[in-house]
C-alpha cells in the first residue's frame, strides 16, 4: 500500500506528517548533543578529580609514596583518567557519527521534501488555471446561448408582426443567425476546455500527485530508517568502548589486590629505623657507701638527676619517649639517626657520581671536538671551545671535592659492604680526556694526572663490564682507515652496530660482529637508530 493510492486526497496530512518527521530528527540530534555535553563534562570532572588527588612531582619522593597502598591509589587515579578518556571518546563518536551525520542527512531531506512540495503546488496551480479557463468558457457559452435564444425569439416575433417591414424581418433573422453561430462557437470552446480540464484532472489525481506522494512516502521511510540507525548507534557507541572501560575497572580491582600490608610494614621499617641499640638497664649506684667516705667529692656534690643516673646510657637519645625538637639540617646528615644517615649519604654519593660521569662524558666530547678542529680548522675554531672546556674542568674539580668529602662521610657511617663502582678517568689540565683522540692526536697537555682519577672501590666480581647493547645500525658510505687510537677501520658498504650516538663531536661509536669497537666519522655513514 502506498500513499499515492490510499491518501490521494490527504495532501495537508502528508505535508504535516513529513514535517513532523523532520522535527523528530532535529529533536533527536539535540538530545544526542546534550548527551555529548554531559559526557564531556563528566570526563572533564573525572580528569580534574584525578589530577586533584594525584601527587605533585615534589611529593612523589616522600617515603609514604613507596607503599603498595599508596601506589595502588595512584594506579586507581590513572585508571580513572583513562576511564575519563573513554567517556570523551563516546562523546566524540556520538557527535561525529550521529549529530553531524544526521544533521547533514536532515538538510538533504528538507531540500528533497521542499522540491516535492513545490512540484505538487505547481501541478495544483496548473489544474486550477485550467479549471478557470473551463469556467470562463462555460459562462461565455451560457451567456451567448441566452443571447442567441433571445435573438431567435425576437426574429420570430418580428416575422409574425404584420406591421413589420420585410427589411426588419430580414434584419432580425440575420441577428438571430449570428447569435446562434457565436453560441455554437462558445459551445465548442466550452467542450474543448472541458475535455482539456478532465484530462489534466485525471493526470493530476491519477499520476502527478500519486507520484509525488509516493516520493514523499519513500523520503519519510528513509528518514525513519536513518533515525533508527541513529538510535542503534547511540547504544553501539558506548558498547564499543565498554571492553576498555571494563579493563579500566579491572585495573582498579587489580590495584586493590596488589596492596601488600606486610611489605608496606617492611618499607616503614626500612625507611625509618634509626640504627640505635635499645637502652640497657639502669645501673644501681649505692649512695650509702658515700656516707662512709667523708672526703669523697661525690657525696658532697650536687645530687644526680635522672639523666645522670642512666650510667652508660646517658648519652643515648630516647627518641621514642622524648619530644624531639626540629634538628638542624647539616650537609653530612649528622642530624639523622645512623641508619637513615647511611642511606642518605649513599644516595648523595650516587647522585654526585652520576653528575660527575656526565661532566666526564662532556669533557671527552669537547676534547675530541677540539682535536678535530685542530686537525681540520675549516670545521671550526678550537679556541671557541675553551670557555666550555674550562667550565667543564671546574665542574669536574668541584664534583671531585664533593665526591671525596662524601666518601669520607660514608666510610664514617659504615656502609655495610655496599660498594659502588665508578668509571676511572684521567684528565689533562683542560678537563679533556687524556687518551688519544679518535683522530690520533694528543692534546697539548698530555701528561696524565693519576692523582685526580675518579676512583671508588671496584667489585672483584664485576671487573669486566658487560658489552653495551647496540642502539641501531649504520652503513659505511666511504672507506675509513681507522689508523688513530680509539678509531676503527671500515670498508665502503660495510654494516656496523651503533653502540653510542654522535654527541656533537662528529664521531659515532660502533662495533663489529667480532666484538671490535671504536669511533668512526659520523659523516662517513648513514645511521639508523632503533625505535
Amino acid at each position: 500500500m502506498d500513499w499515492g493510492t490510499e491518501l490521494w486526497d490527504q495532501y495537508d496530512i502528508i505535508e504535516k506528517h513529513t514535517q513532523s518527521g523532520l522535527e523528530l530528527v532535529e529533536k533527536y540530534v539535540k538530545f544526542v548533543k546534550e548527551r555529548t555535553e554531559i559526557e564531556q563534562n563528566y570526563a572533564k570532572q573525572l580528569r580534574n578529580l584525578s589530577k586533584k588527588y594525584n601527587p605533585k612531582r615534589s611529593g612523589k619522593d616522600e617515603p609514604e609514596c613507596r607503599s603498595s597502598s599508596y601506589q595502588s591509589f595512584v594506579d586507581i587515579l590513572n585508571e580513572m583518567n583513562d576511564y575519563a578518556g573513554q567517556r570523551e571518546l563516546i562523546a566524540e563518536n556520538m557527535m561525529m557519527n550521529i549529530c553531524i551525520d544526521l544533521t547533514k542527512y536532515l538538510q538533504e531531506l528538507k531540500q528533497e521534501r521542499k522540491t516535492y512540495l513545490l512540484d505538487a503546488k505547481k501541478a495544483q496551480q496548473n489544474l486550477e488555471s485550467t479549471y478557470k479557463q473551463l469556467d470562463s468558457s462555460k459562462k461565455r457559452f451560457e451567456r451567448e446561448w441566452r443571447e442567441a435564444e433571445r435573438a431567435a425569439q425576437y426574429a420570430e416575433k418580428t416575422d409574425q408582426d404584420i406591421n413589420a417591414t420585410k427589411a426588419d424581418v430580414e434584419k432580425a433573422k440575420q441577428q438571430a443567425h449570428m447569435r446562434a453561430h457565436v453560441a455554437e462557437e462558445c459551445k465548442n470552446d466550452y467542450a474543448a476546455q472541458l475535455q482539456k480540464y478532465n484530462k489534466e484532472k485525471n493526470q493530476f489525481y491519477f499520476s502527478d500527485m500519486p507520484l509525488i506522494f509516493n516520493k514523499l512516502q519513500d523520503l519519510d521511510e528513509r528518514r525513519v530508517r536513518k533515525v533508527a540507525q541513529g538510535y542503534i548507534l547511540f547504544s553501539d557507541t558506548e558498547k564499543h568502548v565498554m571492553p576498555i572501560i571494563g579493563k579500566c575497572l579491572e585495573g582498579i580491582t587489580k590495584a586493590g589486590t596488589n596492596v601488600d600490608e606486610k611489605n608496606d610494614s617492611l618499607i616503614v621499617i626500612e625507611q625509618n629505623k634509626s640504627g640505635f641499640e635499645r637502652p640497657g638497664d639502669v645501673e644501681f649506684e649505692d649512695y650509702s657507701q658515700g656516707i662512709n667516705r667523708a672526703s669523697s667529692d661525690s657525696s658532697l656534690g650536687t645530687p644526680k638527676g635522672p639523666m645522670d643516673l642512666l650510667g652508660k646510657n646517658r648519652n643515648k637519645n630516647f627518641w621514642l619517649f622524648s619530644k624531639k625538637s626540629k634538628p638542624t639540617v647539616t650537609e653530612d646528615f649528622a642530624h639523622l639517626p645512623p641508619e637513615q644517615r647511611r642511606k642518605r649519604l649513599q644516595q648523595k654519593l650516587e647522585d654526585i657520581c652520576k653528575e660527575l660521569q656526565k661532566e666526564v662524558d662532556q669533557s671527552e666530547a669537547l676534547g675530541k671536538m677540539k682535536d678535530v678542529y685542530e686537525k681540520n680548522p675549516q670545521m671550526g675554531d678550537p679556541a671557541s671551545l675553551a670557555p666550555q672546556i674550562n667550565q667543564t674542568s671546574q665542574n669536574i674539580e668541584r664534583l671531585r671535592g664533593e665526591l671525596n668529602k662524601y666518601e669520607t662521610w660514608v666510610a664514617e657511617a659504615g656502609v655495610r659492604g655496599d660498594t659502588l663502582r665508578y668509571k676511572s678517568h684521567t684528565f689533562n689540565n683542560n678537563g679533556a680526556h687524556d687518551l688519544l683522540s679518535p683522530d690520533g692526536a694528543h692534546s697539548d697537555e698530555s701528561t696524565p694526572d693519576t692523582s685526580q682519577a675518579i676512583y671508588a672501590e671496584f667489585d672483584d666480581d664485576f671487573e669486566d663490564e658487560e658489552l653495551t647493547a647496540p642502539i641501531g645500525k649504520c652503513t659505511a658510505m666511504y672507506s675509513f682507515p681507522g689508523a688513530s687510537e680509539g678509531t676503527i677501520s671500515m670498508q665502503e658498504g660495510e654494516v656496523l652496530s651503533v653502540v653510542e650516538e654522535d654527541k656533537g663531536d662528529g664521531w659515532t661509536r660502533v662495533r663489529r660482529s667480532n666484538g671490535d669497537e671504536g669511533y668512526i666519522p659520523t659523516s662517513y655513514v648513514t645511521v639508523s637508530i632503533n625505535k
